[in-house]
């Protein structure tokens, strides 16, 4: 095994696998450029002594086994974008997290201990959600969370399956992957909280509450110029109407409060000259307050029949997915509190707007959630950026949690 890799070294050639003209990356779910990304990482697995599994849903191990039949510390992110997206999301977790092990491994094996568990990357399926819906689609599974027939059988809009994606994949595929005992996670914030206070490190302890719709709007089909103006029925006109609504339902509440997005939308027939009888979008709602989500959607059904009279549709309001305030183990947040004081990097409690992996995983293992800075709290986008010495800094930060989470320092009653 190489006693020594070059994070920033690995980091660009890593980014150089579906790298963009704008400077980011476009690797989404089950892509060539998916998969030439994860061969490159079977590649680094085997330089640093870890040998590759995956399970059925494609979620990519390296394994360390260091104690035979132990559960495993569990270390990592994913390597899947959104399209047109940065270089950091997700992949700079992944990426840290084969460093953190590599160094873990050497420095057991120099100062003599004898780990509480065994250790593995792993690199989570279709974190992202952007090909295959719904996001966090690996560790979904993995936890029990979805089934994996359901995951398999989900498809993109042109009607490959997950299940076809992965077989361009020619690798044996296990039935379930390592038993988790504990998880890491390092990532971007995607935020400005650490950019505004100064700090290297955020000890995340909470994400934030969601709600989450499938809005379809039923329209009439019609000729876009002949088509008399009372007697439209536009379902894109209606679309707009609620798109705004969505943005306006923010304005109801303190400043940061609520966020909210309409983020995906199709129609039908999508023809230049003939009005849309059909939309359906994708109605995202944030916040850490559950009675302002529950508001904020109650201020939406209002406006929802205000705009069905308005625009002479029907529009349908389906709730796909909703969780409250859902707080990190305080176990994990002080643990890494101890460890930024011990490397003395500055630090500070945040929450995550986003979803993670670890928000599947902290509900079944104990588990620890780290950000580093986001450059003007930029994701998701080509100008994604962190600065070198803080991506240095959250590397050399998850390397010193996963080595005290291995030898013990954290309970496994999270």
């Amino acid at each position: 095994m190489s006693e020594q890799r070059d994070f920033l070294r690995d980091f660009h050639t890593m980014s150089s696998f579906g790298a963009t003209a704008g400077g980011g990356v476009d690797r989404q779910a089950g892509t060539s450029e998916d998969l030439e990304t994860r061969s490159w990482l079977r590649q680094v697995f085997a330089e640093t002594g870890l040998t590759e599994v995956q399970d059925q849903i494609g979620n990519q191990f390296g394994v360390a086994e260091l104690i035979p039949g132990a559960p495993y510390l569990l270390v990592g992110s994913h390597l899947d974008s959104q399209p047109l997206a940065g270089r950091l999301d997700g992949a700079y977790g992944v990426l840290c997290a084969v460093h953190a092990v590599h160094n873990t491994l050497n420095r057991l094996r120099a100062e003599g201990k004898t780990p509480a568990m065994n250790l593995a990357v792993v690199n989570w399926f279709n974190e992202e959600g952007s090909r295959f819906t719904p996001s966090m689609m690996g560790s979904s599974v993995y936890t029990g969370k979805m089934d994996l027939s359901d995951a398999l059988a989900t498809s993109d809009r042109n009607q490959v399956t997950v299940s076809e994606a992965l077989q361009d994949e020619k690798v044996q595929r296990v039935e379930q992957g390592p038993e988790a005992a504990a998880y890491a996670e390092i990532h971007i914030e995607q935020g400005r909280n650490l950019e505004n206070s100064g700090n290297t490190i955020g000890l995340v302890h909470a994400t934030w509450g969601a709600k989450k719709f499938q809005v379809t709007l039923t329209g009439e089909q019609g000729h876009t110029g002949s088509t008399l103006m009372a007697d439209r029925q536009d379902a894109l006109y209606g679309a707009a109407l609620m798109i705004t609504a969505a943005h306006d339902v923010t304005e109801q509440f303190d400043e940061g409060l609520l966020h909210s997005s309409v983020a995906q939308l199709s129609l039908e027939p999508n023809s230049p000259v003939t009005l849309a009888r059909e939309v359906v979008m994708n109605l995202d709602l944030r916040s850490p307050d559950s009675t302002v989500l529950e508001q904020a959607q109650h201020y939406l059904e209002e406006q929802r029949s205000t705009i069905e009279r308005r625009a002479r549709v029907e529009i349908a309001m389906e709730l796909t997915h909703s969780w409250d305030l859902n707080p990190y183990p305080s176990q994990g947040v002080e643990l890494a509190r101890e460890v930024a004081e011990g490397l003395e990097l500055s630090h500070q409690e945040v929450m995550t707007v986003a979803g993670h992996d670890s928000t599947n995983m902290k509900d079944s293992v104990p588990t620890v959630m780290l950000f580093v800075p986001s450059i003007e709290g930029i994701s998701h986008n080509e100008k994604e950026s962190t600065t070198d010495e803080d991506m240095v800094a959250g590397a050399q930060m998850l390397s010193e949690v996963v080595y005290q989470m291995v030898t013990g320092s954290l309970a496994s009653d999270a």
